[in-house]
């Protein structure tokens, strides 16, 4: 879902609202909220994404209703918390909660499960690893990667492809060349952040804030405050910025795009093993919902393969339906067969727990940065 300007989950300034209505249907008909990034399908909330609006179209057409897609400002639990605050309808359904805030929403008893049918097609394994109780279903994942310029590779004699995380810090040369996403904005830094510490703490068994301290040791910019920021310094000027925290499709859309070869990524190796951060990002029921039986059939047509279907070329991530074939351009991207998930590290819930107490890896971070800076 987030991959070189194609999805990225941002905040926007005020909450969007996008509509689609088949002819035909009366103004007065029901209306499913539907509470999503602002990116989905690189549409601006929705709007302009054509295939977007073919796919709920169709489903409108199916079902008779009216699909509202909303995109709160801040995050999505929070939205889903408090809608009033936000001036926000009450929402439906909810699209684009990920391994780091689906665990955290279902603490709040903000989810109705649900088991859709087509659930048969998605592997056990994504689903616990997003929303063992079925909070939310996953319907596309992929993994974060490092970005690196192709000057870079020549620079390091493709060292850099096959790095271990310490490397990206361990030499000056590297960490003055790194741009990483500030997690306590950003859900691409909040993912790297787990990444990085349950590398050092399962793979290395060191602690984790060491990388930090070397980090923000080195004379280089802050962290970006989200992955826009961060992917626009992304080699620029020449010869500067030649890493970036990004994702591991950006070749294929690079290769789809006619820039193949300008985009390279890596995950974080050890002893010839890849080891990566999978993101994955559900739809789910929201408590208290006014048309749970709308909802649940709009879950099970995002879950179709008709649907799971666009998602590769229009998210650029993988579509969690199994049976969906993925397009040719993906050869280019890190297969996510060959890459070792430290999410397996803890369970949804523990992860949770670990970004947001007292103490834990956000706080921890904070005072990293601000004893760097």
């Amino acid at each position: 879902m987030l991959s070189v300007a194609i999805a990225l989950v941002v905040v926007v300034a005020t909450f969007g609202t996008y509509e689609y209505y088949e002819s035909g249907q009366a103004s007065g008909g029901t209306t499913l909220v539907v509470y999503t990034y602002s990116s989905l399908f690189n549409g601006n909330c929705g709007a302009g994404a054509a295939n977007l609006s073919m796919l709920l179209g169709e489903f409108e057409q199916a079902h008779g209703v009216h699909v509202e897609l909303v995109c709160p400002t801040g995050n999505l639990v929070s939205a889903l918390q408090t809608p009033a605050d936000y001036g926000l309808p009450a929402a439906d359904l909810v699209m684009g909660l990920d391994e780091v805030t689906a665990p955290e929403a279902e603490s709040l008893n903000l989810l109705a499960p649900y088991s859709p049918p087509d659930l048969a097609t998605i592997p056990p394994w994504l689903v616990s690893e997003l929303s063992p109780g079925y909070g939310v279903v996953p319907y596309e994942y992929g993994f974060l990667a490092v970005d690196y310029t192709p000057g870079f590779w020549n620079e390091t004699d493709g060292a850099v492809a096959n790095a271990t995380m310490p490397e990206f810090v361990d030499n000056s040369t590297w960490a003055t060349q790194f741009v990483t996403e500030n997690p306590v904005y950003d859900i691409t830094g909040e993912e790297f952040l787990a990444w990085q510490v349950e590398y050092y703490e399962t793979v290395l068994h060191q602690s984790w804030q060491g990388f930090w301290t070397k980090f923000f040791a080195e004379t280089h910019p802050n962290p970006a405050t989200d992955w826009s920021t961060a992917f626009g310094e992304f080699g620029t000027p020449a010869g500067e910025n030649q890493l970036v925290v990004s994702y591991a499709t950006d070749p294929a859309y690079a290769l789809a795009n006619g820039g193949a070869g300008t985009l390279n990524s890596t995950v974080s190796w050890w002893n010839g093993t890849a080891y990566g951060w999978r993101t994955i990002y559900g739809v789910g029921v929201v408590q208290g919902s006014r048309h749970v039986t709308l909802a649940r059939e709009l879950e099970d047509w995002i879950l179709s393969g008709t649907f799971q279907s666009y998602l590769p070329e229009n998210e650029w991530e993988y579509p969690a339906n199994d049976t969906v074939a993925l397009p040719a351009v993906f050869s280019a991207a890190i297969d996510p067969a060959t890459v070792v998930a430290l999410n397996n590290a803890t369970t949804p819930s523990e992860l949770a727990t670990n970004l947001t107490a007292d103490n834990g890896w956000l706080e921890t971070w904070q005072a990293l940065a601000g004893n760097g800076g």
